[in-house]
This record gives C-alpha cells, sequence and structure tokens, in this order.
C-alpha cells in the first residue's frame, strides 16, 4: 500500500489481517516512497533498533503491544479503527515529506 496512491481503508484492512497479534509486537511505519509497512517485532527489540535497522523509514506509530487487538483480523474487521489509522498515516506522510527527521507518531488523528 503506497500513501501516494490514495489507498483505502480495505487495502489498510488487509495489511492488519495478514498479522497475527498473538504472536508479535508490531510496528507499522512508511518508507521515504511513501510505502506503508507493518512489520513484526521481537519482544526484546528497542524501537530505536529497529529504526535503525530501517534507514529508508520516514515515519511510524508506536509499537502495537502483542495480544492487544491492534493487529490481526479482528483489528482489521473494525472499520472505525481502521478508518483512524489510514487518517493517521495520510497526515503523518503529509508531515514526513517535508521534516528531515524521523516521524514518531503516539496517538491517532
Amino acid at each position: 500500500m503506497n500513501l501516494n496512491n490514495q489507498p483505502t481503508v480495505n487495502e489498510l484492512a488487509r495489511l492488519f489481517a495478514a498479522q497475527k497479534d498473538t504472536l508479535n509486537d508490531h510496528i507499522l511505519w512508511i518508507s521515504e516512497a511513501g510505502d506503508v509497512r507493518i512489520d513484526p517485532v521481537t519482544s526484546c527489540k528497542e524501537e530505536t533498533r529497529f529504526e535503525e535497522e530501517r534507514p529508508q523509514m520516514r515515519a511510524h506509530l508506536k509499537m502495537y503491544r502483542r495480544g492487544q487487538g491492534y493487529v490481526g483480523k479482528k483489528a482489521a474487521a473494525d472499520s472505525d479503527y481502521m478508518a483512524r489509522v489510514l487518517q493517521t498515516l495520510t497526515l503523518t506522510w503529509q508531515k514526513a515529506q517535508t521534516e528531515p527527521a524521523l516521524v514518531k507518531v503516539n496517538s491517532y488523528s
């Protein structure tokens, strides 16, 4: 999913549905090209280390903790939640394109 191509809530929901909430923590992030990814994070890894391993990262949302229901099929089925996440991603991408530093988001827009 790319934020430059007017993504839909359904596209975002597919990204979330592909993850297993019970297996790992996850971080939702945006690349320099506007691509949105959601990657599992090993439980002992710090967000800073995750950032260092992805130099193409322009922005990310706070970590989704394992077992909290923020990713997976149930989260993807919540259309209001998906709409809030997409709105946050869109606004964050606008900000990330003008700021030189990595943009970190702790709450939804």
